[in-house]
């Protein structure tokens, strides 16, 4: 029989991520700029014929691949925004594409430290002053990229730091909650950092290989850099990978919902969680479903989801209520499960 009224009062939209506009315009104008000095660094290798030009514009070229692929994330997530085929939003492409970053400076990682070994064992021809020139060329373009995408990372920040400092304030207490960061930004933000700080390597062991005779501090200083950067990609890779794989039942709003149900003054003696799942739909958005055994009659998902509408990290909970017509003490124990023996009335609500 179809209904009688709409449901439009009990949609709601799945877009839990509204992007960051600011680190956007970033990504791209740091594209432009990376791409505009790669261009320049090639023609000029051509031109004059020098080997450390041209291996630097082919590697301002990774770092455009990097920066163009976290410009790209931010494109696509806002264009499929309102695509139902995302059940939780298209945040998630841009943890996708942290990840493949974080990848990517690995794999950067692994084949500078390859190289600076093979150099350590045979030491090669290098032309100090110009190696240098091209240094300072590249850490001068990773700087000013570091300052403009520093202007949107700090303005995230701040609005992550003012979202937690609202969140203690409502619970009264600074409860260790770790509010989320744009990954996305932050990979871009450690592809221009570890650039830099491997040029400021460079620029150094150059200038100690030309001034004092050391040429083998330069590929040693190349190892350096390259376990560096791979100490920034693993952190990354290990941050993104734990939102793509929604390994986060650790993150203290876990004992938050635990909290505000079983030590509810109304439920603790009625009521127990049997089935909780967590997991991250925005940057500080959660979604949660919570499976609830009780022998309370009156109990109701709408009266559980306002007890955790409080939280305002929770932007979408679905609650399960299974009825129990066992003693409060074994829904206190092991024996309320869930079992065809059990007397357990299951009702499902969203």
């Amino acid at each position: 029989m179809p209904l009688m009224h709409g449901i439009d009062a009990w949609r709601h939209s799945h877009i839990f991520d509204r992007g960051n506009a600011q680190a956007e315009r970033g990504a791209r104008l740091v594209l432009v700029i990376t791409l505009a000095t790669m261009v320049a660094e090639i023609i000029a290798g051509i031109a004059f014929n020098s080997m450390a030009l041209l291996a630097d514009g082919w590697h301002m070229g990774t770092h455009a691949f990097a920066i163009g692929l976290s410009a790209f994330a931010y494109a696509m997530a806002r264009r499929f925004a309102n695509d139902q085929r995302f059940a939780f939003g298209t945040w998630k492409i841009e943890i996708l594409a942290s990840f493949t970053s974080a990848l990517f400076l690995l794999v950067v990682a692994v084949a500078m430290a390859w190289e600076s070994v093979a150099h350590l064992i045979v030491p090669q021809p290098i032309r100090f002053h110009e190696a240098m020139l091209v240094a300072v060329l590249g850490l001068a373009v990773n700087l000013l990229c570091a300052w403009i995408l520093g202007g949107a990372h700090h303005h995230e920040h701040a609005a992550v730091h003012s979202h937690a400092h609202a969140h203690d304030q409502s619970h009264g207490a600074d409860d260790g909650h770790t509010h989320g960061e744009d990954l996305n930004l932050k990979a871009a933000y450690v592809h221009v950092l570890t650039d830099a700080a491997t040029s400021i390597l460079a620029i150094i062991a150059l200038a100690c290989g030309a001034w004092l005779g050391w040429q083998w501090l330069d590929p040693a200083m190349g190892i350096v850099g390259a376990a560096l950067i791979a100490y920034w990609a693993w952190g990354l890779a290990r941050d993104a990978g734990r939102v793509l794989l929604d390994c986060e039942m650790d993150n203290p709003v876990v004992e938050e919902i635990r909290t505000a149900i079983e030590r509810h003054p109304q439920w603790e003696s009625t009521t127990r969680i049997n089935d909780l799942h967590v997991w991250r739909v925005g940057k500080s958005s959660y979604a949660a479903i919570v499976g609830l055994v009780t022998h309370d009659a009156t109990l109701a998902a709408d009266t559980v989801r306002g007890e955790l509408a409080q939280h305002a990290e929770l932007v979408h909970v679905s609650v399960e209520i299974n009825r129990c017509d066992c003693a409060s003490e074994q829904v206190n124990g092991s024996t309320a499960n869930d079992t065809p023996d059990s007397g357990i009335n299951r009702t499902a609500r969203d």
